[in-house]
C-alpha cells in the first residue's frame, strides 16, 4: 500500500455489499438530532440510544435502545428521514448494494399504518435513485418474533404484494426481535409459504443457544442466516447443526461489533466469522445496527481483517463473494462482479 494512504483508506476503498441492516437501528447521531428536535425533547434527552465505541451492554440492553428508538421513528416523515439518511451513509461509505431490512408497525397517534410505513421506505430508496447515489438498495421486512403468528402471515401478504408493484425492491422476509421471546417453529409454515411465494429467507437464527429451535429452521433452508452466533458447540450448539449449515452452504451474515457489544460473544478474538471462514464457508461482514453499535462497514472489514490476519487480497476476495448472496437478478450480480474485479485489481496495484 502507498506510503500516504492508510489502512482506514484502504477499507473505506474497498467496493461493499451489506446485507444486514435494520433501519431503524442504523440511525446516525446526526439524524437522531433531526429526530429528536421534532419531538418532545424531555421525554427522550435522558434515554440511551447508541452503544458508544468502547461500551458493552446486553442482549436486553438492545431492546431496550430499540424500544426508545421506535418512539422517536413513529411516523412516515420519520422514516422517511431516516431511510434516506441511511441510505446516503452507507453509499459514503462506498457500498454499492444495500439490504435495509425493519419490521412494519401501525401507530395510531400518528396515523402511521403498516402500508404508510412501507410506502415511506420505498419512497426514499425511489427518491435516492435520482440523487447520484452509485449504491443499489432492497427491502427485507422482518417479522418480530414477539408479534404472533397472525401478524406474521400479514408481513408475508405485504412483502408479496410489494415485491410485485415495486419493480423487486422488495425481496423477502427476515425474522427477528428477542431471541427469548415465543418459539420460532409457530413461524415455520409462514416461512414455507414464502418460499412458495418466491420471496427469500434471511432469518436470526442461533443468536442464543437453542438447538431444537434451530435444527427445524434450518431445516426450512432459509437463503441466509442471521448471526449464526450459537451453532457450533462451545457456544452451546451441536456438531450436527454445524455440519447441516455446512453442507448446505447457507451464508452467515456476521456482525462482529454487535455480538461483542451485544455480549453474545465475549470478545472479536472468539467471534464465530473465524470458525466459518476456516471451513471455508460463505462468510458475509455486515453492521446489524451501525448506529446503535457506533461502527460502519468499512470499520467492520478493519476489525475482521486485523482480528484474523487477513490479507488485502482476502478481505477484497471476501467483499467480491458477498455478490453471489444478494436477493437479486443475475444480471446485477454480473455488473456488481465486473465492477468489484475492476476495483479489486486497482487496489491490489495500489497496496503492492
Amino acid at each position: 500500500m502507498a506510503e500516504s494512504e492508510t489502512m482506514v483508506d484502504f477499507f473505506h476503498a474497498i467496493p461493499k455489499i451489506e446485507l444486514h441492516a435494520h433501519i431503524n437501528g442504523s440511525i446516525s447521531t446526526g439524524t437522531m438530532k433531526k429526530l429528536l428536535d421534532r419531538k418532545e425533547k424531555k421525554i427522550l434527552e435522558h434515554c440511551k440510544t447508541t452503544f458508544e465505541e468502547a461500551e458493552r451492554g446486553t442482549l436486553d440492553d438492545c431492546f431496550k435502545i430499540f424500544s426508545v428508538i421506535h418512539q422517536i421513528s413513529d411516523s412516515t416523515e420519520a422514516a422517511y428521514t431516516i431511510t434516506t439518511d441511511v441510505i446516503r451513509e452507507f453509499a459514503e461509505d462506498n457500498v454499492k448494494y444495500l439490504e435495509l431490512r425493519s419490521t412494519p408497525r401501525d401507530i395510531a397517534k400518528t396515523g402511521m399504518t403498516k402500508q404508510s410505513y412501507i410506502e415511506a421506505v420505498l419512497k426514499a430508496i425511489e427518491d435516492c435513485k435520482s440523487q447520484d447515489l452509485d449504491i443499489v438498495v432492497k427491502f427485507i421486512l422482518a417479522i418480530d418474533r414477539r408479534n404472533g403468528v397472525e401478524v406474521a402471515k400479514e408481513t408475508l401478504d405485504l412483502a408479496e404484494k410489494y415485491r410485485n408493484i415495486s419493480s423487486d425492491t422488495v425481496v423477502g422476509l427476515d425474522l427477528s426481535g428477542d431471541p427469548y421471546a415465543g418459539d420460532a417453529r409457530d413461524y415455520i409454515p409462514v416461512f414455507r409459504d414464502a418460499k412458495r411465494r418466491g420471496l427469500k429467507l434471511a432469518l436470526h437464527l442461533a443468536e442464543v443457544p437453542n438447538k431444537e429451535e434451530t435444527m427445524a429452521l434450518l431445516k426450512v433452508l432459509p437463503d441466509r442466516i442471521g448471526h449464526g452466533t450459537c451453532l457450533h458447540q462451545e457456544a452451546g450448539g451441536s456438531l450436527e447443526l454445524v455440519e447441516f449449515v455446512a453442507k448446505h452452504r447457507i451464508p452467515l451474515e456476521l456482525c462482529l461489533t454487535s455480538n461483542v457489544k451485544g455480549r453474545t460473544v465475549s470478545d472479536f478474538d472468539n467471534h464465530q466469522f473465524k470458525l466459518w471462514y476456516d471451513l471455508g464457508h460463505p462468510c458475509i461482514i455486515c453492521t446489524d445496527d451501525k448506529g446503535v453499535f457506533s461502527t460502519s462497514l468499512s470499520q467492520e472489514y478493519s476489525i475482521a481483517a486485523n482480528t484474523f490476519g487477513l490479507s488485502n487480497e482476502a478481505v477484497l476476495d471476501m467483499a467480491c463473494n458477498s455478490i453471489e448472496h444478494i436477493f437479486a437478478e443475475d444480471n446485477l450480480k454480473a455488473t456488481l462482479r465486473d465492477s468489484f474485479q475492476e476495483q479489486r485489481h486497482l487496489l491490489l496495484k495500489t497496496s503492492d
